[in-house]
């Protein structure tokens, strides 16, 4: 230990240095043991929070000083047995049975035209008028070639008959009456030549009138009269769209092809909904009618098409819809809300109610899913408790306070007369 001098005791010059160092050295030695003490204390409290925080199996923060940890609030449902709908969802496209582009087959002024722009036609309507002076003045061209025709073929036959009387006298040469004979062919040839230009021109004014080839609504005009139209035209004269019925084309992937497959050649009908984009709002209902023959292998799905009524013709042609089909329904399953299941290291778990009001983790099997509720195949029966909101402070055996979730106790009940999810309920 250091000898304390006293100041008396120096020369006169070291006295005065000695007086003035010393109260300043023990100051920074004060100042020194301070901060270790601060520092300590500091490491101390970090301990002591690092252990409570990461201690394992450790409850929540105490109430109070030295008291029991405070439940945790959370939101829980009833697991229940009812019908579980399997449905598939894709984005499909509203694609008419028929799609008519109506083109003139004869050339001709564009007289009249029959219909009005957006106009509900039925087959055989009519929807426009071509010129037709042209070919009636052939047809009755024609009409007169042929009767000139015939008396040719009538003269020809009466010679060919007193020829082969001669021929049988031996009063004419044989050519004679051999040739004849080919002229009569001539005139029988030319006659059948003359009768098809005359059913031409028929036909050709038959085309004049221009008629609805399907049932559907007419788009817009895209010829006014007066104008030279052919056959040729790229346009045509107007478009035919068939609304009712209507079909919808949706893809789905390819690993679902054999549950459908199995439904749908088992004879069993596959309904199918159609919502707007948002898929909020229903459209339409209808079936699936066709399923294409190969899969696209860009994309690794295949085609389904829908067949709708359409009677209040919701479902427009080209508009892009939401298809969910319905496969297949399961009978008394046990349900829980989505939300109550969770998913890990360990896979699928929930957090189950004990009757002492706290929670276990119960590992589950889970199975389809339909809207909001999920089936349970196995670690979970009708009756549990399962925690449905709150779940990210849950530890096992964590205590609780239970308040039953409004939408997820509306939802466990029996699914019997389940309606599609967002939409009110069908009587």
């Amino acid at each position: 230990m250091q000898e304390r001098v006293d100041p008396t005791d120096l020369p006169a010059g070291r006295a005065e240095i000695a007086t003035r160092t010393a109260p300043a050295t023990t100051r920074r030695g004060g100042l020194r043991l301070g901060r270790l003490l601060l520092a300590g204390l500091l490491l101390l409290a970090a301990g002591a929070l690092a252990w409570r925080l990461l201690a394992p199996g450790q409850a929540p923060a105490p109430s109070g000083r030295g008291g029991p940890a405070a439940p945790q609030p959370v939101g829980v449902a009833t697991a229940v047995a009812g019908d579980l709908r399997i449905r598939l969802s894709a984005l499909g496209t509203v694609t008419p049975l028929a799609t008519v582009t109506v083109k003139t087959q004869i050339a001709g002024e564009l007289q009249e035209v029959g219909f009005t722009e957006g106009q509900i036609v039925r087959k055989g309507d009519f929807l426009a008028q071509i010129d037709p002076r042209p070919y009636q003045a052939l047809l009755e061209q024609y009409q007169g070639q042929l009767a000139r025709d015939q008396a040719l073929l009538a003269q020809a036959r009466t010679d060919l008959k007193r020829y082969q009387t001669l021929l049988r006298q031996d009063s004419i040469a044989r050519q004679q009456a051999e040739d004849q004979v080919f002229l009569v062919q001539q005139y029988e040839a030319a006659i059948r030549s003359d009768q098809a230009q005359i059913d031409t021109q028929k036909l050709n004014l038959i085309y004049c009138r221009i008629t609805s080839p399907v049932d559907g609504r007419v788009g817009l005009r895209l010829v006014d009269p007066g104008n030279f139209v052919q056959p040729s035209d790229p346009s045509g004269l107007v478009v035919v769209t068939q609304l009712q019925p209507i079909s919808v084309i949706f893809p789905l992937p390819e690993d679902d092809l054999p549950r459908v497959l199995a439904r749908f050649h088992a004879g069993a009908k596959l309904p199918v909904t159609a919502f707007d984009r948002s898929n909020t709002i229903e459209l339409a209902t209808g079936e699936v009618s066709t399923i294409d023959n190969q899969i696209d292998t860009t994309t690794g799905t295949w085609k389904l098409r829908a067949l709708f009524d359409n009677a209040d013709e919701m479902l427009f042609p080209n508009q892009f819809v939401n298809a969910r089909l319905l496969v297949d329904t399961l009978r008394d399953v046990v349900t829980v809300p989505v939300a109550a299941v969770q998913r890990g290291a360990p896979g699928a778990y929930v957090y189950l109610v004990r009757p002492d009001n706290t929670v276990t983790v119960r590992p589950v099997k889970t199975g389809a899913v339909d809207g909001d509720r999920e089936q349970i195949v196995s670690g979970v029966v009708v009756g549990d408790r399962v925690v449905v909101d709150g779940t990210d402070r849950l530890r096992e055996g964590a205590a609780v306070t239970v308040h039953v979730v409004p939408d997820a106790a509306g939802a466990g009940a029996p699914q019997h007369g389940s309606h599609e999810p967002g939409q009110p309920a069908k009587p």
